[in-house]
């Protein structure tokens, strides 16, 4: 008999003859526990996919950042991966051998209009998709470059190496700065991958050939001892502040004026445009011999290998591509949307924004890290030497020690085959 009333029952769908038919649940899990700026515009999508079709409902369960690759890894090994995985970009290859996520079901036509960081590529197959990405500039006044006839370079005419360091000589010479040039090293873990190993990729050097499965000859190859031995002198030179830099330095040292160019993120751009205005300028990577680059790749959602619903994922992750999403996202968190329709619709980085520089500075010159399940030992022991050589160790032994530690890792994982 047809029902006269239509029931509405929370987290299903009524059909035309009265009957309900509940939506299949899809778990998924988030890195940014206590973001709130993030979890509104994430469960403003959920929201949104959960009320256009009568198929899924996704649920949001967040994790705080620090423990949430711990958690995932623990969920895999006691069969209880949710739907839905949010993973870091460089590690995705990862989890992608481990079978934590599945092969996505979107296709290169899909992503087309995306950013190439916001792609997760791993072994010809598309594993995760980025909904913002982040870029590097060196900071630098308008005022400082000129009272010191320093050249200001642009996205196709960089600084090459040799004037990069002329730059910061000459800039080391105005005593009203306390260094010259400040690279974060207050800030530890991923940091020193992203934010160096682009350098030394610029100086022809890697933190490993994925393709031959091994470090030896890129790690500590003669490009990359020389760019060693250039990182060092940087210290030995107080050119820039060590490896005991005070958080609260990094935080605000250039716009305190104690720095007078900054390695730093898209995502400390407003504070220092607060400060500086017009004099501020985001500067491209400069050329160290192989081009400039700069990291590339950020968070990202891919699907569980083992869900029993990944349509259902695939399915959450093409509706959250949408521009409007990746445009909430960046207005939200200052991060770079994932695609240039996208930038039109944000506050920051539509034409003539002020950090519009960021989006071509992303697109120009972003070089993804090292893509291997080898990864999360590549980046620590590239990190490890890194600080060391800072700290004045050898540089050709350092780099030989790294390598050996990373064709280590290979070696007893047979090479992640």
């Amino acid at each position: 008999m047809k029902l006269a009333l239509n029931i509405i029952i929370a987290g299903a769908v009524t059909l035309s003859s009265g009957l309900a038919m509940a939506q299949t649940d899809l778990s998924l899990w988030y890195h940014g526990a206590g973001n709130e700026k993030e979890k509104t515009v994430l469960t403003g999508i959920i929201t949104d996919f959960n009320a256009s079709q009568s198929d899924w409902k996704v649920n949001l369960a967040e994790f705080p950042q620090e423990s949430y690759n711990e958690s995932v890894v623990a969920a895999a090994l006691a069969g209880k991966l949710p739907d839905i995985i949010d993973v870091d970009g460089p590690l995705m290859p990862n989890w992608a051998w481990s079978k934590y996520l599945a092969p996505l079901e979107i296709t290169d036509a899909e992503v087309k209009s995306l950013l190439e960081g916001a792609i997760g590529r791993y072994d010809g197959k598309i594993y995760s998709i980025g909904l913002w990405d982040a870029a590097i500039a060196m900071f630098a006044r308008k005022s400082v470059l000129e009272k010191h006839s320093i050249r200001i370079p642009t996205l196709d005419k960089p600084w090459s190496f040799d004037e990069f360091n002329k730059a910061i000589a000459t800039l080391a010479a105005d005593k009203s700065f306390e260094y010259p040039l400040d690279l974060g090293l207050a800030w530890k873990g991923e940091w020193y991958s992203y934010a160096f190993g682009p350098l030394l990729q610029s100086m022809g050097g890697d933190l490993m050939d994925p393709s031959k499965s091994s470090a030896e000859d890129v790690l500590n190859s003669d490009e990359a001892i020389a760019f060693g031995k250039w990182w060092q002198s940087l210290f030995t030179n107080k050119l820039v502040p060590g490896t005991s830099q005070d958080g609260a330095d990094r935080e605000t040292g250039f716009v305190d004026g104690k720095y007078a160019l900054q390695w730093n993120g898209n995502w400390a751009a407003l504070g220092a445009l607060e400060k500086f205005g017009d004099d501020l300028l985001f500067l491209p990577a400069p050329d160290m011999g192989n081009g400039p680059k700069i990291g590339a790749s950020s968070w990202q959602f891919g699907v569980s290998g083992s869900s029993k619903n990944q349509k259902g994922g695939n399915d959450f992750i093409r509706f959250a591509m949408q521009d409007k999403y990746l445009a909430a996202f960046s207005d939200a968190t200052g991060l770079i949307p994932a695609t240039k329709t996208a930038t039109s619709m944000t506050t920051n980085y539509k034409e003539g924004g002020p950090l519009n520089v960021f989006f071509d500075l992303s697109k120009k010159q972003a070089t993804k890290r090292v893509s291997t399940p080898a990864y999360n030992v590549v980046t620590l022991e590239f990190e490890k030497a890194l600080a060391d050589i800072a700290n004045g160790a050898d540089v050709a032994d350092t780099l030989d020690a790294a390598a050996d530690a990373i064709n280590t890792d290979l070696k007893k994982n047979n090479n992640y085959k």
